[in-house]
């Protein structure tokens, strides 16, 4: 029996996946709020490291759950994937699909929806600035960081600390975006 979790993923909220099919528009948003958080948590931190970790996680947990059922990760990687979250594949994987994609695009795991993979693939063409960053090899997911700000951690470098034996995928591409 499927995760309910993961059937809501094609029946959320009014208008998300539409948003999410456009994802050019996303993709400038991200840009956008990357320079403002990159400049403002600093200075929160400073004043209040407690309510500033608890802001950062209430917008993520309200936006992005509502826009891309966010599953608090902690190593948010939306803007190379298509802006659509890879952690709601049924099987979690962070690289690609399974190879079990049914002829359909639909998930092998969940027959009612599409494959996650084939559609952060299809919506990365539309993406001007990341769109090509499909094709980076991204490191395995950091569990220690559920539940925590991907921005937070973000501006704290700890969404880069990855397990031994593997490099940063910006490191290896030259690339820190």
């Amino acid at each position: 029996m499927p995760d309910p979790a993961y059937m809501a993923e094609a029946r959320r909220l009014l208008c998300s996946e539409w948003i999410k099919d456009h994802p050019r528009p996303l993709e400038y948003l991200y840009r956008l709020t990357k320079r403002g958080v990159v400049r403002v948590y600093p200075l929160m931190k400073r004043i209040s490291p407690r309510i500033t970790e608890r802001l950062m996680i209430w917008g993520e947990v309200i936006l992005k759950g509502w826009i891309f059922n966010c599953q608090m990760c902690g190593q948010c990687i939306l803007h190379s994937t298509g802006m659509t979250c890879p952690m709601n594949c049924p099987k979690k994987l962070r690289n690609g699909p399974c190879g079990g994609v049914r002829h359909d695009n639909h998930c092998e795991v969940i027959a009612e929806t599409l494959c996650v993979w084939v559609q952060a693939w299809e919506r990365s063409h539309d993406m001007r600035f990341y769109g090509d960053d499909m094709r980076i090899l991204q490191p395995p997911v950091n569990h220690a960081l559920q539940s925590m700000s991907a921005w937070a951690n973000m501006v704290e470098g700890r969404d880069t600390d990855v397990p031994a034996g593997w490099e940063s995928a910006a490191r290896a591409e030259g690339t820190d975006r």
